[in-house]
Order: structure tokens, then sequence, then C-alpha cells
């Protein structure tokens, strides 16, 4: 390092994540120093955050069109403090004092968690606005104003221009603006008791899905309904079938693809989070052996292989209404399955006490 004064690189761990919350979690644990049996795999991270849940939403007055996402909105504060971290979210529309939070962390040699809209990401090369998607900053250099960046989709340390990057932190896009969002994560210099934890991080993700909200018509249009949690769930099975009368064939075209896109590709380590659930609930039971967390993740792997063939006969071959009628078909699998991995994480939520008359 030539110039110690206006280049610093934290030396991080770092691996290819299926989620960007909990793929940067997973790298932040492994950094502090922290697991119960070794670093944690992504999975166990998302399971311990709790932050399972479902929304959709459909209206064709937007771009997407249809909106469908499977986890809640705090898991980058709800994992760190179930784990002993103290968080504080910091936020502001100063790109100066913005950049001020991070360069402080980093030159503390803490990695520094952010917010970034996606389509400002260059090393992305998508069209498509997320401004809720998470990066860590590693290093920066002042020199050629490059930032350190380390993202779940790519392998390597990215190197960002800082006019880049502040476009990203100051995005006013989709679904909210970033404004130079950062978490400022303590980590513990150890772990709680696992069976614990999953207990409660199970419990939250029942709650989430059982207090349901719709199906409601979304900003008074009939052409728009939403939903979340089990709520959701039925409105989709029923509602995907509607989609017909609603967009036209080379817009349902789009639509099927979009869909296949949130349910498999956009950051959700497949089967619309599921899957980051049951191998994370799988995990819990081998290192607790919890029977309870194992039945968990025998019920998230089932709802993760229907969302995914459903979203796999979406993008199929085939004419656009013959692809949709047969994802419609599947699609009615979900809302019994949906219930059983809400009573799967119920029973293994509940106190211990309760779990043995269960």
């Amino acid at each position: 390092m030539e110039n110690p004064s206006d280049t610093r690189v934290i030396d991080y761990p770092h691996r290819r994540g299926g989620h960007c919350g909990s793929g940067a979690m997973r790298d932040l644990l492994e950094w502090a120093g922290l697991g119960w049996d070794g670093p944690p795999d992504e999975g166990l991270v998302f399971a311990l955050s709790g932050s399972l849940d479902l929304s959709y939403v459909r209206d064709a007055t937007l771009m997407p069109p249809v909106y469908l996402v499977g986890r809640g909105g705090d898991l980058e504060t709800d994992l760190p403090k179930r784990l002993g971290a103290s968080v504080s979210v910091h936020a502001t529309d100063d790109p100066l004092e913005g950049w001020s939070w991070v360069r402080d962390a980093v030159d503390e040699g803490r990695p520094a968690l952010v917010w970034a809209d996606i389509a400002e990401l260059p090393y992305l090369r998508v069209r498509l606005q997320m401004s809720r998607h998470d990066i860590v900053v590693i290093g920066y250099d002042e020199e050629q104003q490059l930032a350190h960046v380390v993202d779940n989709d790519r392998d390597e340390v990215q190197l960002v221009p800082y006019s880049a990057l502040a476009r990203a932190r100051s995005s006013r896009g989709f679904p909210v603006p970033t404004r130079h969002t950062y978490f400022d994560i303590s980590w513990p210099d150890g772990l709680p008791d696992l069976k614990e934890v999953a207990s409660e991080a199970f419990a939250q993700a029942a709650v989430a899905m059982t207090t349901a909200t719709g199906p409601s018509i979304v900003s008074g249009r009939d052409s728009a309904v939403g939903a979340t949690g089990l709520a959701a769930v039925d409105l989709f099975a029923e509602d995907i079938a509607c989609w017909p009368d609603v967009f036209p064939d080379d817009v349902l075209d789009l639509v099927l693809h979009g869909f296949s896109a949130f349910v498999e590709k956009a950051g959700t380590g497949g089967g619309l989070f599921r899957r980051l659930l049951s191998s994370g609930a799988a995990d819990i039971a081998r290192l607790t052996g919890d029977a309870r967390a194992r039945e968990v993740a025998v019920a998230a792997h089932a709802c993760a292989e229907t969302w995914s063939l459903v979203a796999s006969l979406a993008r199929a071959e085939g004419s656009v209404r013959d692809r949709l009628e047969k994802a419609a078909v599947a699609a009615a699998a979900l809302p019994s399955l949906e219930r059983g991995l809400v009573i799967a994480l119920e029973v293994a939520g509940a106190p211990q006490g309760l779990r043995a008359h269960a």
C-alpha cells in the first residue's frame, strides 16, 4: 500500500450468496469470527433472521406490474440484534455525510453495510431499480476515487467509482429512497445459544406470515390488488389465473418472465427464500438435534420446490396462455403448503415447555 493515508482495504472473507442481505450478514459474521460450528452458511443466517414473509402486488400501471417478495424488511437489523449485536441505522440526504460514515468505519477497520440501487452499480449491468440492495464497502482509494465493494452477486471485490456509488446511495427509485443508509453494527464477542435464538426466529416468521393483510385494492384501482402473509399466498394462487384478463398477450409474456425472476433470480436464493430457510433449518436441526427444526426444513423445502415449479412453468416453451394455465394449476398447491410451513414454524418457535406437549 503506497499511500496509507489515501487508501484503506480491510481483509474481508467473502462467498457469493443467494440473497444480498443474508449473504452480506454471512460474510460479516465470518469477518467477526462468529459461528457455532465454524463460519455459518447463508441459509443458517437467513433462518435466524426470522425474515420469512410474503408480499404480492399486481398493478397494471406499474413496471414491473407484478411484484412478489418473500422476506420482510428488517433482516439487516433483526439478525444482528438477535445475535447480541448493537445496530444503529443512519440515513441522510447529504452525500458528504453519508460517505463520511463509510470512510470512518473503514478507517477503524470495520466493513460498512450500506444500501445501494442495483441500477446504479456498474458491475451489475441491470436496468431494474431496486434501492434496498445490500452491499459492503471494505475499502477505498482516494487517489483513483474508487470504493472497494463486496456484493453477494459477484465472487470478486468490485472497484466502484465514487460517483457511481454516490448515485446508487442517493437513488429515489423503487421501493424507497436509499438516503445513503448505513448500518453501524457492533458484533458481540460470542453468540447466544443456537436453539434459543432459532426458536425466536421461527416464531417471528410464523407471526409475520399469519399477521396477514389483504386482499385489498391498491390505490383505489380495480385493476390492482395486493396482500401480505398467508393472504398473499391465497391471493396469488387465485389471481394468477386472472392475468390474461388484465394483461394483453405481449405484456403477459413479460409478466411471466418477470414473475419467474422474482421467484428464482432476484436475490431470493431460489424458491422465493424458502430454499434458504430450508437449508438453515436443516443446519439448526443438525447442530442442536431439534427435530422441530427438521420439520421446518422439510416444509420449507416443499414450498420452495413448488414456487420453483410455478416459475419454471411460467418461463417454459410454448404459448403464453398455455404456460400460464400450467403455472396456475401448480400454484393451486401453494396455500396448503405454505400453511404447513407456518404450522411447522409455530411448533418450532413455541417455548420449550409447550413443545413437549405439541
